[in-house]
Formats: C-alpha cells, sequence, structure tokens
C-alpha cells in the first residue's frame, strides 16, 4: 500500500466519522417537551385516581388539572417549535457532507502531491542504510571534488609574509627530507588559503614521520582536503580521518570530521550520536565545539532525535552573574574580569589545563592590553604542549588575536 493510498483512507474514515455525527443528529428520538408532555398525562390520570379514591375533593381536582392542562398546552407549543428547528433539510445536510468529503479527500491528496513525494517508492530502514552505504562507496574521488568545487579566496598576504613563505617554498624543494621544514610549509600554506599545497605537504610529512606520525597529523591532512574540496569530505579524507580516530579515539577535531562525513552520506543517526558524544567529552572552549553546537539541532532533526535536551547552548554566566555585571562601572568591571584572569592563571600555573584554557588567557590578557604577560604565558605554553601539534595550533591562533604573533 502505497503511502498516497494510505492518506486517501484516513482522510476518508475522518469523513465518515463526521458524517455520521451529522446524520445522527437527524435522527434523534423524540425532543425534550414530548417526555414532558408523558409526565403530565400520567399526573392527570394520577388526579383522577385520587379522587375516585376520595384522597382530594372535587375542588382541588379541579384545581390541578386546570393546572397540569396549562402545562401540557405549554410543553406542546415548546415540542412543535423544537420540530420546526430540528435543522437543515436532508438535501442540505447530503451536500454539506459532500462539500467536505471533497474537501477533506481531495485537499489532502492536493497537499500530498504538493508537498509530499508522489510517485517516489516506499523506503524502509533498511534500504535507506543501503543507499547510505551505496552513496559512501560511490562518492567523488578528492580529484574529483575540487574540481567541482568553488574557487577558494585566498586571503591577500602581507609582502614580508609572501616573501617567507616563498622562501620556506625554496628551501623545502631543496630539501625533499627535511620533516620540519614540511611541517611548517603545511601550516604556512594552509594559511595562505593553499590547502591543496598544504595537505600535500603534510602527506609528506607522514611519508617522513612513517609509524611515528601521530594522529593529530592525519586529523590536520583530513581537514586540510576536506578545505581544499570545499567542505566535502572525499574517501581519501576519511581514510586519514579513521587513522586518526584509531589512534586516538578522543581527537576532537577528527571526531568533528567524522560526523560531518555521516552526515553527509545520509547517516544522521550516527553523526548527532558521534557529535554529542563528542560535545560531552570536550572542554567548552575547544574550538570543534562552538562548530558542532551551530548545526547539531539541525542534525537532530534529521535523526529524528525530538526528545534530547538541546545542545546548542553552552553553559553561561547565570542571570543574576550578567545583572551583577551589567550594575558595575567600568572600573569594576575591569577590574572583576581581572580578577577572572588571575584566577585562571593562578590554577593554570598550578593545576595545568586544556590547550583552549591556555588560549583563553592568551587572548584575555590581548585585550587587557597587557601584551607582556601575554607573550610570558604563551611562552610557557609553547613549552607544555611541544609535543602537541594541535594544541600548538590553538596557541598560535590565541596568539594572533591577542597580536602577538611572533
Amino acid at each position: 500500500m502505497t503511502f498516497s493510498v494510505l492518506i486517501f483512507l484516513i482522510a476518508l474514515l475522518i469523513t465518515g466519522f463526521l458524517g455520521f455525527s451529522m446524520l445522527r443528529g437527524r435522527r434523534g428520538g423524540q425532543p425534550a417537551a414530548a417526555y414532558d408532555l408523558e409526565v403530565y398525562r400520567e399526573q392527570l390520570a394520577s388526579v383522577d385516581r385520587d379522587l375516585a379514591r376520595g384522597v382530594i375533593g372535587e375542588g382541588d381536582a379541579e384545581r390541578v388539572r386546570t393546572e397540569i392542562s396549562r402545562r401540557i398546552l405549554a410543553a406542546d407549543a415548546q415540542m412543535r417549535g423544537e420540530a420546526a428547528a430540528a435543522g437543515p433539510s436532508r438535501v442540505v445536510t447530503g451536500i454539506a457532507l459532500l462539500g467536505m468529503a471533497v474537501l477533506l479527500i481531495g485537499g489532502a491528496l492536493w497537499m500530498y502531491r504538493q508537498m509530499g513525494a508522489a510517485g517516489f517508492p516506499d523506503m524502509p530502514l533498511s534500504a535507506r542504510l543501503e543507499l547510505a552505504e551505496e552513496l559512501r562507496e560511490s562518492r567523488p574521488s578528492q580529484a574529483e571534488a575540487e574540481a567541482l568545487a568553488p574557487p577558494v579566496q585566498t586571503p591577500e598576504l602581507e609582502d614580508n609574509y609572501a616573501a617567507l613563505l616563498t622562501q620556506l617554498r625554496d628551501t623545502v624543494a631543496e630539501r625533499p627530507d627535511d620533516l620540519q621544514g614540511h611541517s611548517l610549509l603545511a601550516q604556512h600554506e594552509t594559511n595562505a588559503g593553499n590547502f591543496k599545497a598544504g595537505y600535500t605537504a603534510q602527506q609528506r610529512v607522514i611519508d617522513l614521520s612513517g609509524d611515528a606520525a601521530p594522529a593529530a597529523a592525519y586529523a590536520d591532512l583530513g581537514e586540510m582536503m576536506i578545505l581544499a574540496a570545499g567542505g566535502y569530505i572525499s574517501p581519501e579524507a576519511e581514510a586519514a580521518l579513521r587513522q586518526a580516530l584509531e589512534q586516538d579515539p578522543s581527537l576532537g577535531p577528527a571526531r568533528y570530521y567524522w560526523g560531518q562525513m555521516l552526515a553527509q552520506i545520509g547517516r544522521p543517526d550516527l553523526a548527532y550520536r558521534m557529535w554529542a558524544d563528542t560535545l560531552r567529552d570536550s572542554p567548552p572552549g575547544a574550538p570543534w565545539v562552538q562548530a558542532i553546537r551551530g548545526q547539531i539541532d539541525d542534525l537532530a532533526f534529521r535523526a529524528g532525535v525530538f526528545n534530547a535536551p538541546s545542545l546548542s547552548t553552552a553553559p553561561g554566566p547565570s542571570d543574576e552573574d550578567m545583572q551583577a555585571a551589567a550594575d558595575l562601572t567600568p572600573e569594576e568591571r575591569q577590574e572583576m574580569i581581572q580578577g577572572m584572569v588571575d584566577q585562571l592563571s593562578d590554577r593554570l600555573a598550578t593545576e595545568g589545563g586544556a590547550p583552549e584554557e591556555w588560549a583563553r588567557l592568551i587572548a584575555a590578557l590581548g585585550v587587557l592590553g597587557q601584551a607582556e604577560r601575554a607573550i610570558a604565558i604563551r611562552d610557557e605554553a609553547m613549552t607544555v604542549f611541544a609535543d602537541n601539534t594541535a594544541a600548538l595550533q590553538i596557541i598560535d591562533a590565541a596568539a594572533l588575536q591577542a597580536g602577538i604573533a611572533q
């Protein structure tokens, strides 16, 4: 049974219920005044019986008969009025029922043809899963996606930076086995918007590193490929992300792009679970967290998740905190911000923290105009995360935001 037939039958059933209600009113029993007449007639007969037994006198019996007769006349007049106002005729009722049937049944079918997918075959869950797998296996390669992607708008580089980038390219070309050179080239080509050159250099980094290539290197490779393809995740990018997640299942950037890939191939259910778990496991300031929050509500709708708590908003200050901050003078507000920055700085110095927290402290110090302190925190963070490429990129981005980039 196709969906259109099901829609027709549902509309027909509703029409039948409504028509039954309309016709049942015409087949109803006697009006209420008819029951009153029966009661009054019984009372009149009862008066005659009481008079015959000598319970009441002739005068009382006559007065009671007069009152009951008056009530009988009133009830009879009321019954005639109810019969006259019993409703429309059967012809009018039939026309109304026909119009309602046309409206409900015809309207339902018209809306389905306008808004539905008339003629499209039923798709059970097994067919949807097979289609998603076919889409995954037959989707375009990296080269095909890059050919179809719109041209990348590369940023305009300062003359000094452009000269340094050219010099770096020449140096790496002369030293094809220089691991550090290729790592720098991949980073700066990506920063310059040359994503294909960036992932080519990053692939060379992985080749030179061999089995020692960290998970972050594969995640960076996948991200550069995705950027080069305009956001599309090719089989080659998927392979890089898979390698990253096999080495480190908790790697945030790889988990974000893996969820995006699942959504692209028609598995929003798996993508939603991946992103929801990633949000729960990631620090609030992680770069990928904001990207997930901006898309997860739409993904939940596509996955059919309607009763889950909203994950699109990050926890923040309470209304009381916001009101208290609004009531402060600029000097008091600056002092409050300084106190929060000092608390974060003390905690990182004594307990350590995630790279996102270090980056938040560096950016906050830049806003406060404390450049020397921001530089000191940046240098300390670079030492703490010397072996973590992803963390160093987060620190570099915060330093750039604070205006203290090297």
